[in-house]
């Protein structure tokens, strides 16, 4: 038990490399912050910001966070954005949904955003806009009760 503490403090309370428990999904080169699903179809991406992110102890908090950054995507031109706070045991999270579009594509994206030993950490999953591939359901599901 005295290692584990001792790793974990030297990890910085890290949380470890993101695990996509889905069928048929497999990390993109080796990278464990990047998985694949439905032959490419659907993508999963684990980014770690250096931006603070406190952590959102309460669900008022997080509808607070939720809130703000409905506006800041609406603002960055992002189409069809919703948010929501969702409970992770001890902690709360954000959820956002949005339709991001670049090239001609547009793609449909869902966003967590996690506070990460006080930095931002965010799960993100994406797919064509208006794609009836099996994998967006399972990608969505895993991103909103699942991903840590």
């Amino acid at each position: 038990m005295r290692r584990l503490a001792l790793l974990l403090a030297l990890l910085g309370g890290h949380a470890p490399a993101l695990v996509v428990p889905l069928r048929g999904w497999t990390p993109i080169a080796g990278d464990a912050s990047r998985w694949q699903g439905g032959g490419g179809e659907c993508l999963i991406r684990e980014t770690r910001h250096t931006q603070a992110f406190p952590p959102l102890a309460t669900q008022q908090a997080a509808t607070g966070m939720a809130n703000r950054l409905r506006v800041s995507l609406g603002k960055a031109g992002l189409g069809e954005v919703t948010t929501q706070p969702v409970d992770r045991d001890t902690t709360w999270a954000v959820l956002a949904g949005y339709v991001y579009e670049e090239g001609g594509a547009r793609y449909r994206v869902s966003q967590l955003y996690l506070s990460d030993g006080g930095k931002l950490r965010t799960v993100s999953g994406s797919s064509a806009a208006g794609s009836d591939s099996p994998c967006t359901a399972g990608m969505r599901e895993f991103i909103r009760y699942q991903a840590e």
